[in-house]
């Protein structure tokens, strides 16, 4: 083959590239370069010099770990701590930072470093990421969500590096260095990874490091548009700063489902598995457990220690997830803060959904219900999935346990993971990806850019309940 022919042929395949990418809605592209990044992930993870010496990782399980990375969920079939070399561990990080930040906001941050301009279809891509509903201010936006995320994770990598080296967890300022930044990291992003091989089970009566850990794991599932508000609020020159519906319901729900989710373990707990212990014990317990379920991770106890009943409830609060435009999954908050919404009104004969003093519109509620039915279809479905392939040996509340924990992105699991078959490990990965890049996103991937309806047609009854 000549020159010629070699160039006519690389500039063909470029020009069907480009024609294949102009044809991409904006959510198709961002669900590609999400795979496109887990598939790097994989291959990264399995080159010689991510693994520890002596350390074996096979593809299935590359894939299954850079998924569990890059959708921040934490969910794993290998130990960390044991498998993956100091190069390897600083790998995840760039992936809990890629998952948890946001391909977009991230690439068009190194855009703004390299002095290059943002462009209107780059705009509409972190539009999309961001779930945001216009154009203006997305740049500075994006700026500022990655400036925020790396102050957070900045500061509790210092406060974790000072008392870990103080407290005696790590022998010299380089390993606190290390397991404090990596924590901070994982904890922020609450992609729910640990170096130690135990989660944080050696911190149950350190009340300090769960107290840090714990306010990462709000920070990050909170939402970045909060913590935008937040910051405008105590340090913007506004006088008279209102916050959005957005941030109050959003804030709202989040907390109101902490403290629940906390009551309700104790309730559940207090006469059982937490019955010798001391009162500050059952309340961190509780408290951590509703916390990091959500979508960190973490645990400082055995899960498999709780009740049937409390096994039920982090499942709900799993499938919850975190808040919209955050680094966690599930339905989110604000999706089932509407539906609440949605059946008090009713009930009460209202014909508009009220929330502080302000109507929520007819299409974001439809959309509450349309999420929240499919990702209920999607977890049911994983559970069967899940129970014909692993079927004899595994009981039905691990694998609900399991399945509302890869798609709440939370990571908790009742220590079935690593026994998982492959067809196993291949369900809870797709679950995984979806909980990451959200049900509103998996279901506009089928739209195409001439959605809009051009004609109607006649409305009739229909007998409902």
């Amino acid at each position: 083959m000549d020159l010629k022919t070699l160039r006519n042929r690389v500039n063909r395949y470029r020009t069907s590239l480009r024609g294949f990418v102009t044809r991409l809605t904006p959510t198709q592209f961002i669900v590609l370069g999400y795979l496109i990044a887990v598939s790097l992930s994989t291959v990264l993870l399995k080159l010689p010099v991510s693994l520890r010496e002596g350390a074996q990782l096979s593809w299935m399980d590359a894939l299954f770990t850079a998924t569990s990375a890059v959708s921040v969920t934490g969910l794993t079939v290998v130990s960390t701590a044991a498998t993956f070399s100091g190069t390897g561990k600083v790998m995840l990080l760039f992936m809990f930072q890629l998952g948890g930040i946001g391909i977009m906001t991230l690439g068009a941050f190194l855009w703004l470093v390299l002095g290059r301009n943002i462009s209107l279809s780059y705009r509409r891509l972190i539009m999309v990421d961001q779930n945001r509903h216009n154009l203006s201010g997305l740049v500075y936006l994006m700026r500022l969500v990655f400036l925020i995320a790396l102050g957070i994770e900045a500061v509790g990598a210092v406060l974790l590096t000072v008392y870990f080296r103080a407290a005696g967890y790590a022998d010299n300022w380089l390993s606190a260095l290390l397991h404090g930044t990596f924590h901070s990291i994982s904890a922020f992003t609450n992609a729910g990874f640990d170096i130690y091989g135990d989660s944080l089970y050696r911190f149950a009566n350190d009340y300090v490091v769960q107290g840090i850990t714990m306010l990462l794991l709000i920070l990050g599932a909170i939402g970045f548009p909060v913590l935008i508000e937040v910051s405008e609020y105590l340090f913007g020159k506004h006088k008279q700063f209102r916050f959005s519906l957005y941030t109050k319901m959003t804030g709202a729900m989040f907390f109101v489902l902490v403290v629940l989710g906390a009551i309700g373990i104790w309730f559940f707990e207090h006469n059982l598995h937490f019955e010798t212990l001391p009162w500050h014990e059952q309340i961190f317990f509780s408290l951590f457990n509703s916390i990091s379920t959500r979508s960190g991770g973490l645990a400082t106890m055995d899960i498999n220690a709780f009740s049937v009943p409390s096994l039920v409830l982090l499942s709900v609060l799993m499938f919850i997830g975190a808040s919209p435009s955050s680094v966690g999954g599930g339905v989110r908050t604000t999706t089932f803060g509407v539906i609440l919404l949605t059946l008090f009104n009713y009930a009460l004969g209202r014909s508009e959904v009220r929330a502080f003093k302000r109507a929520i519109k007819q299409e974001d509620v439809t959309k509450s219900f349309v999420v929240f039915t499919a990702a209920a279809l999607l977890v049911l479905m994983g559970i069967m999935v899940l129970g014909y392939t692993e079927t004899g040996y595994l009981p039905l509340m691990a694998i609900v346990f399991e399945v509302c924990s890869a798609f709440g992105t939370s990571g908790l699991s009742m220590g079935i993971t690593p026994t998982l078959s492959t067809e196993g490990k291949c369900t809870l990965i797709i679950i995984m990806f979806i909980g990451r890049i959200g049900m509103l996103s998996l279901l506009f991937m089928f739209r195409s850019r001439r959605s809009k309806q051009h004609y109607h047609y006649p409305k009739e009854d229909l007998i409902i309940g």
